[in-house]
Parts: structure tokens; C-alpha cells; sequence
């Protein structure tokens, strides 16, 4: 039997289906309100592709890294409390979102992690985890190009930053303000 057939059998006997309970601490653990409008999610580049010289990505790269644009774009978006942003990551980068009220000149570069399974001499990840609400996934062996949607449910301006140290040192770094 479909459940469309079953929904409908019950609405017409009119034999109520049990609603669905949910555990006391669960209720608090995830946001459910629907939002919606304009400002209900922004998109940032985080990275891009040039295209000037020409990149071809499917004939073998050349020795080294292949270069990226590491850059925010755009370098501030805004939303409202509840919304998201959709960071679509090109290359090598790994996003960390520190909380209201941080500068880029709050972030202490010093404090580095490896990059798990990176190789040799490739550069170390920021890992200062003072007012730090979200950091990406090990960027290895995730696919350079991808996006991960960040949740934003308090007001204030938040700092994005790419955490790998020379891209940070770069200046690659961007906001989102979240309005009421």
C-alpha cells in the first residue's frame, strides 16, 4: 500500500494518526522554523578558478600547485538570523567562521595544526580555536571543488577565513552579517 493511499484511508475514517514525538532534548538540538525571503541565504565563492591565462583542468597540471583566486566573493554578504550561507569552495581551502566581534587581527597565526594526509612540506591549517564556531573538513582527500552550507542563527558580524596560513597571511578573508 502507498502512503498516499494510507493518509487518505485515515482521513476518511477520521481515525487521527499519532503525532510524531520527538524526545525532549532533541527538540532544542536542531532549528525547524522555516525562513524564507531574500535574505535567507547568500552564496560566496571561497576560491575561483582564473581563466586568465587559460586553465585547462582536464589536461595534466603543471608541476606545482594549481593557482586559484583566493579571494571571498563577494567579500561581505548579508543575511538574517537563521539563514545560511552556501560556500562554494574552489581548491585547496579550508573555511573557519569565528564569532562576532573578532578581526582579522584577533586571529593568531601561530597556532597551527598539519593538514592530515597532506603531503610533505604542504602549509599547516590556522588552529585558533578562540571564539571559533565553525571550521571546514580535512581538506584531504575531499575534492578541491565543493560547498558547505554554515548556519547562522544570531545576529552580529561574523569573520570567514580561509585557515590554510598562506592564504590567510594573503589576506583571504571575508564576512557575513547577520541581521535580526
Amino acid at each position: 500500500m502507498k502512503r498516499r493511499d494510507l493518509l487518505a484511508g485515515i482521513v476518511a475514517t477520521g481515525i487521527a494518526a499519532p503525532a510524531y514525538a520527538r524526545p525532549a532534548q532533541q527538540e532544542h538540538e536542531h532549528e525547524h522554523e522555516a525562513i524564507d525571503g531574500p535574505l535567507a541565504t547568500a552564496t560566496v565563492s571561497f576560491g575561483a578558478w582564473p581563466t586568465d591565462p587559460p586553465l585547462d583542468r582536464i589536461a595534466p597540471p603543471p608541476p606545482g600547485p594549481p593557482r586559484n583566486v583566493h579571494q571571498l566573493i563577494p567579500n561581505l554578504v548579508t543575511i538574517k538570523a537563521g539563514g545560511t550561507v552556501n560556500f562554494v569552495i574552489a581548491g585547496f581551502h579550508n573555511p573557519a567562521v569565528y564569532g562576532p566581534g573578532v578581526k582579522p587581527e584577533d586571529i593568531n597565526a601561530t597556532i597551527t595544526i598539519p593538514v592530515p594526509g597532506a603531503p610533505a612540506g604542504f602549509p599547516p591549517l590556522i588552529d585558533d580555536a578562540t571564539k571559533r564556531i565553525y571550521r571546514g573538513p580535512n581538506p584531504f582527500p575531499l575534492p578541491q571543488d565543493r560547498t558547505e552550507v554554515v548556519h547562522f542563527p544570531k545576529k552580529g558580524l561574523y569573520l570567514v577565513i580561509c585557515a590554510f596560513t598562506p592564504h590567510f597571511a594573503d589576506g583571504m578573508f571575508g564576512w557575513v552579517r547577520v541581521l535580526k
